[in-house]
C-alpha cells in the first residue's frame, strides 16, 4: 500500500509539473521573454506616427453599427504591445498576429516603406472605417504570406488594386469595399485563380467597369459570401456563379448594366441570400427558385422581370424578407405565399399584379410589412388584420382596389397603414379608431365618401402622419373638440371640404396640408402661434383673403396660390426656402427688402409670385437671393430693365418673365448663367438685334425652353445660341421615369414630390394652360417678333428639339432640307413668313412630327406625300398660292401627277376641329410623339378629350406626385 501511495504521489507531482508548463507556455505572463518583441513593439509606434485622429475620419462608423474610438491612444512605449488596444499576439511566441483598427479615427497615409509591413505573422488585418486620405493600396500587402483575412473596406483608398494581393493564398476573407476604387480584369483573374481558400469576397462600391465577367468563371467552390453591389458591371452574369455548392450570400444590388439568367435547374441550394436589385435581370422568374429551400431574403427589386410569380415561391418556407417590386410581374398573388409562416416583410408594389388580395396573407402572423403598392388589385380588402397583430407597415397604394371597407378590422399593433392613390369608395370604417398604435395613417387620393368625425381619432396617442386629401370627404370637428395629438408632424387634409380653420392646428407640426378646401377670409395668426417647428405650410387653392404670418423660425415651404389675397406682397419668413404666392389679387410694388440680407438672401431658392398685379420694376436686391434656382414673374405689370445683377444668382435653372411689360435690349448676360435650363421672356417690350456678345462662353449650353415669342426683337435669328444649346443636342429618353423640372429639388416633409415647374406653349396660336414640362421636354418659340434674313442651318444641329416656332415674323428664303435632322421634332410652326421655293422631300422622314404649319408664306410646288404629311389638313398649307396636290384640292398640272391618296379624315360622326386637327389623325401624331401630346393636347381637344389627358393636364392642380416607391419608402425604413 505504502509503495503504491508513493507512485501515485509521484505521478500527481508530474502532473503538476506538466500542467504549470504548459499553462506558462500558453498564457502570456509578466515575465519579459513573453512580452512582445521590441521590433514590433517599435514597428507599431512608428504606424502610428502615421496618422492624427480625427473623429470624422469614422464617421460612417455609427450608420453601421460600430464603437468609433481612437484604439491608438493605448498605444504607450515601454509596454506590453500585446495589451494594446486592437493587438492580438500568438500566445506561444508573442508575435503580433491580429492588427484590427476599424473605426480608430486614422486620418493620414499608408506609404510602401510602413513599418506596417514589417509586422510578417499577420494573419488578420482590419483597418476598415478610416480616412486614408485616397491613398493607393501598396503592393506589400501582398507580403503577408499568413493572412487569412483583410478588411481595407470604407477606408478612402484610391486607385487601383495591386495585382499582388493574389499572392495571399492563405486569404478566406477579402473585403475591399471601397469607393473611387478600380480593379482590371487581370486582377481579378488572378485573385480567383489564386485565393483557393476564399470563403468571404466582397467588393462592393469599387469600379468594375472594364472588367470582363468571365472573370469570374473559376471561382472557388469553398466561396460562401460574393458582394458586388454597386461596381458598375456590365454584361451577362457567368450562371455558374448561382451553383456554387456553398454559396449563402450573393449581393449584385445596384449594377444598371447587369445581366443575366436563372439557371433552370442545379442552384446552390445553401444560398440565404440572394439581393439582385436595381440590376438589368429580365425575363420569368423559373420554377427552379423553389429550389432554394435555405433562402432567408430574395430581393429583386427594380429589375426587369416579367410573367407570373411562379407557385414555387412557396416553397421558400424560410424566408424572412420577400422583395419583388418594382418589375413588370402579371397575374395573381400565388395562394401558395400563405406557407411562409417565417415572413415579416412583403413588398409586390410596383408591378402589374392583378386579382384580389389573397385572404391567404391572414395565416402570416409574422408579417411586420405588407407593401401592395401601384398594381392593378381589384375586388373588397379582404379582412387580414385581425390575425396579423404583429403587423407594422401596410401599404396597398395606388393600386385599383375596389369595395367599401366600412366593416374592415384591423389590428391592434398596426402601426403604419397606407391605402392612398387607389380606387376605394365608402366610408372610413369606424374600427379604424381602435388603432391606438399607428404611427402613419394614410388613406388619400381614393373615392372614400361620407362625414368623419374627428373624435374618431383621439384614441391615436402615436399618431406621427394623418394624410385624408384627395377623397370626396366632408369632416365634421366639435367648436369644442381641442384635442391634441402630441406626436403629430404631418397633417394632409387636402379637398376635404373644411370651411374654417381646426381648432386643434396649434399641435406643433413639421407638415400641414389644408389645400383645395373652402376657407375663406383672414388667416388668423394665432392658429400658427405655437407652430415653431413647421416647416412646410401649404393653404393653397382656398378662398382666403388677407394674411399676416408670424415669423415661424423653420418655416421652407410656403405654399399659397389661388387663393383671394389682396394688397401688397408679403414677406415670407427668412427661413423659407419655397414661396409661391401666385394667382392671387395682390398688387403694388415688389418689395426692395423681399432679398435683403436680413431676410431670404441666404435661403430662397423659387419664388413664384406670377399671375398677380405687381407693377413697376423688378428690384436689383432680388439679386441677393443667391441660392436662388426658379423665379416666376409671369403675367404681372411689371416693366423697365432687367436687372442685370441677377447674374449674380449662378444657381438660377428658371427664368420666367413673360407676359409683363419689361423693356430693353436682350439681356445677353444670361449667357453666364450656366444652370439656365428655362427662359421665358415672352409677351414683353424687348426690342432690337439679338447680337454676338458670348461673354462667357457657356451660350446657354442647358437650354430646354427658350421663349422670346411676342416681343419686338429684329435682325437674324440668334445663329450662334442654335449651334451651342448642348441640352437640345442629348435624347434623354432612355430613363425608366418620367421627370418633370423642378420635381427633384423640392420635396415636402413627408417625402412627396412638391414642385414642378410648369409652362404655357403656343399651339396654332392658342397658348396651352400652364403644365408640368418632362425634363425630356425642348421648345424654341422665336414667334410674333420682326426677324429678317433666312432660316439659319445651325438650328438642324438640335436633333432633339420637340417644337419650333418662327410663325409670324418676316423670314426669307427657302426651308432649309437640313431640318430633316431635328428627328425628335413634334411640332413646326413656320406660318405667316416670306418664305418660298418647295417644301423639302426631306422632313418626310420627321415620323414624330405631330404639328405643321406652313401657312401664309410664298410656297411653290407639289406637297409631299407619305408618313406623317398623310395626317396633315388644308389649314397646314393655306395661301400659299402656289402649293399643290395632296391634301388641297389644287392638282398639280403634271404628265404624271399622282393620286390624290384616300383621305385619312372620313372618321365615323366625327366634328372636325377648328383647327382642322381629326381624332384620327391626331392620334397617329401622339402615338409617335407622346411628350408633344402633353403640351398641346389640352388645346387641341377642346371636345373630346381622352381620358388620360384629362387626367394629366387637370391633375396638375390637385395633390401632391408621390415619389417612385423605392425613393419613398426609405423614410420609413432608415
Amino acid at each position: 500500500m505504502m509503495r503504491w501511495l508513493m507512485w501515485l504521489s509521484q505521478i500527481l507531482h508530474l502532473s503538476l509539473l506538466l500542467y504549470s508548463e504548459v499553462t506558462s507556455s500558453s498564457f502570456p505572463s509578466s515575465s519579459s521573454a513573453l512580452l512582445c518583441s521590441q521590433d514590433q513593439s517599435s514597428a507599431l509606434l512608428q504606424f502610428k506616427q502615421l496618422f492624427t485622429f480625427s473623429e470624422d475620419a469614422s464617421s460612417s462608423c455609427d450608420e453601421v453599427g460600430h464603437h468609433s474610438y481612437p484604439k491608438m491612444e493605448s498605444w504607450k512605449d515601454a509596454t506590453d504591445c500585446c495589451s494594446w488596444d486592437g493587438v492580438t499576439c500568438d500566445s506561444a511566441r508573442g508575435d503580433v498576429i491580429g492588427l484590427d483598427l476599424s473605426c480608430s479615427w486614422l486620418y493620414g497615409t499608408i506609404p510602401s516603406n510602413s513599418t506596417l509591413f514589417l509586422l510578417s505573422h499577420l494573419q488578420h488585418l482590419n483597418l476598415a472605417l478610416n480616412d486614408f486620405n485616397s491613398s493607393s493600396i501598396s503592393s506589400r500587402f501582398g507580403q503577408f504570406a499568413s493572412l487569412s483575412y483583410l478588411n481595407l473596406s470604407n477606408s478612402a483608398f484610391s486607385g487601383q488594386v495591386p495585382y499582388e494581393l493574389s499572392q495571399l493564398s492563405q486569404l478566406a476573407s477579402l473585403d475591399l469595399s471601397i469607393f473611387h476604387l478600380s480593379l482590371e480584369t487581370s486582377v481579378v483573374k488572378r485573385l480567383v485563380q489564386n485565393l483557393t481558400k476564399l470563403r468571404d469576397l466582397h467588393l462592393d462600391l469599387s469600379d468594375m467597369s472594364s472588367v470582363s465577367l468571365t472573370s469570374f468563371m473559376n471561382l472557388s467552390s469553398s466561396l460562401m459570401s460574393l458582394s458586388l453591389q454597386s461596381c458598375q458591371l456590365q454584361g451577362r452574369l457567368p450562371d455558374n456563379i448561382f451553383r456554387l455548392p456553398n454559396l449563402r450570400e450573393l449581393n449584385l444590388l445596384d449594377n444598371s448594366e447587369l445581366t443575366g439568367d436563372f439557371p433552370l435547374s442545379n442552384w446552390s441550394n445553401p444560398l440565404r441570400f440572394l439581393d439582385l436589385s436595381k440590376t438589368a435581370f429580365s425575363g420569368e422568374l423559373p420554377k427552379s427558385i423553389g429550389n432554394l429551400k435555405f433562402l432567408r431574403q430574395l430581393v429583386l427589386n427594380g429589375c426587369n422581370f416579367t410573367g407570373s410569380v411562379p407557385a414555387s415561391v412557396g416553397n421558400l418556407t424560410k424566408l424572412t424578407l420577400l422583395d419583388i417590386s418594382n418589375n413588370h410581374f402579371s397575374g395573381e398573388i400565388p395562394s401558395s405565399l400563405s406557407n411562409h409562416r417565417e415572413l415579416s416583410r412583403l413588398d409586390l408594389s410596383n408591378n402589374n399584379l392583378s386579382g384580389p388580395i389573397p385572404v391567404s396573407l391572414s395565416f402570416l402572423k409574422d408579417l411586420t410589412l405588407i407593401d401592395l403598392l401601384q398594381n392593378n388589385f381589384g375586388g373588397e380588402i379582404p379582412d387580414l388584420f385581425p390575425n396579423l397583430t404583429k403587423l407594422t407597415d401596410a401599404y396597398m397604394s395606388d393600386n385599383q382596389l375596389t369595395g367599401n371597407f366600412c366593416e374592415f378590422q384591423f389590428g391592434s399593433s398596426l402601426q403604419f397603414l397606407t391605402l392612398d392613390n387607389n380606387r376605394l369608395y365608402g366610408c372610413i370604417p369606424k374600427s379604424i379608431s381602435n388603432l391606438v398604435n399607428i404611427s402613419e395613417l394614410d388613406i388619400s387620393s381614393n373615392n372614400l365618401s361620407g362625414i368623419v368625425n374627428f373624435e374618431m381619432f383621439t384614441k391615436f396617442k402615436k399618431i406621427g402622419t394623418l394624410a385624408l386629401s384627395h377623397n370626396s370627404l366632408s369632416v365634421s370637428i366639435n367648436k369644442n373638440f381641442n384635442h391634441t395629438f402630441p406626436e403629430l408632424n404631418n397633417l394632409e387634409l387636402a379637398s376635404f371640404n373644411i370651411t374654417n380653420f381646426p381648432n386643434f392646428l396649434n399641435t406643433p407640426f413639421l407638415t400641414l396640408d389644408l389645400s383645395d378646401n373652402k376657407i375663406s377670409g383672414r388667416i388668423p395668426e394665432y392658429k400658427f402661434g405655437t407652430g415653431k417647428y413647421l416647416m412646410s405650410l401649404n393653404i393653397s387653392y382656398n378662398f382666403l383673403s388677407s394674411i399676416e404670418l408670424p415669423q415661424l423660425e423653420n418655416l421652407r415651404i410656403l405654399d399659397l396660390r389661388a387663393n383671394l389675397l389682396q394688397g401688397q406682397l408679403p414677406i415670407p419668413p427668412s427661413s423659407v426656402e419655397f414661396f409661391s404666392i401666385s394667382n392671387n389679387r395682390l398688387s403694388g410694388e415688389i418689395p426692395l427688402g423681399i432679398c435683403n440680407v436680413r431676410n431670404l438672401g441666404d435661403s430662397l431658392s423659387v419664388i413664384d409670385l406670377s399671375m398677380n398685379s405687381f407693377r413697376g420694376t423688378i428690384p436689383e436686391t432680388l439679386a441677393n437671393c443667391t441660392r436662388l434656382n426658379t423665379v416666376s414673374f409671369n403675367g404681372n405689370q411689371l416693366e423697365g430693365l432687367l436687372p442685370p445683377s441677377l447674374v449674380n444668382c449662378t444657381s438660377l435653372e428658371v427664368l420666367d418673365l413673360g407676359n409683363n411689360k419689361i423693356n430693353g435690349s436682350f439681356p445677353y448676360w444670361l449667357e453666364a448663367l450656366s444652370e439656365l435650363h428655362v427662359l421665358v421672356l415672352r409677351s414683353n417690350r424687348f426690342h432690337g438685334p439679338i447680337g454676338i456678345h458670348n461673354t462667357s462662353g457657356m451660350l446657354f449650353s442647358k437650354l430646354q425652353i427658350l421663349d422670346l415669342s411676342h416681343n419686338q426683337f429684329t435682325g437674324l435669328l440668334p445663329s450662334h445660341y442654335f449651334g451651342n444649346m448642348k441640352a437640345m443636342m442629348i435624347n434623354d429618353e432612355g430613363k425608366q421615369e418620367l421627370e418633370y423640372l423642378g420635381e427633384n429639388y423640392f420635396h415636402d416633409m413627408a417625402g412627396s414630390t412638391y414642385y414642378k415647374y410648369t409652362v404655357g406653349v403656343t399651339v396654332k396660336g392658342l397658348e396651352t394652360p400652364p403644365i408640368g414640362i418632362p425634363t425630356i421636354f425642348t421648345t424654341i418659340d422665336l414667334s410674333s417678333n420682326k426677324f429678317q434674313g433666312e432660316i439659319p442651318e445651325a438650328i438642324a444641329s438640335l436633333n432633339f428639339l420637340r417644337l419650333l416656332n418662327l410663325s409670324h415674323n418676316s423670314l426669307t428664303g427657302s426651308i432649309p432640307s437640313l431640318l430633316a435632322n431635328l428627328s425628335a421634332l413634334e411640332s413646326l410652326d413656320l406660318s405667316s413668313n416670306r418664305l418660298v421655293g418647295e417644301i423639302p422631300m426631306q422632313l418626310t422622314s420627321l415620323t414624330f412630327l405631330a404639328l405643321l404649319n406652313l401657312s401664309q408664306n410664298h410656297l411653290t410646288g407639289l406637297i409631299p406625300q407619305g408618313k406623317q404629311f398623310a395626317t396633315f389638313q388644308n389649314d397646314s398649307y393655306d395661301d400659299n398660292l402656289g402649293l399643290c396636290g395632296f391634301p388641297l384640292s389644287k392638282q398639280c398640272t403634271t404628265d404624271a401627277s399622282p393620286l390624290t391618296p384616300p383621305s385619312i379624315f372620313q372618321e365615323d360622326n366625327d366634328s372636325m376641329f377648328a383647327s382642322g386637327f381629326g381624332w384620327k389623325a391626331v392620334l397617329i401624331g401622339y402615338g409617335c410623339g407622346l411628350v408633344f401630346g402633353l403640351a398641346v393636347g389640352y388645346v387641341a381637344f377642346k371636345t373630346e378629350k381622352p381620358h388620360w389627358l384629362v387626367r394629366f393636364v387637370e391633375g396638375e392642380r390637385n395633390g401632391k406626385t408621390r415619389r417612385p416607391n423605392n425613393k419613398r419608402l426609405g423614410r420609413r425604413r432608415s
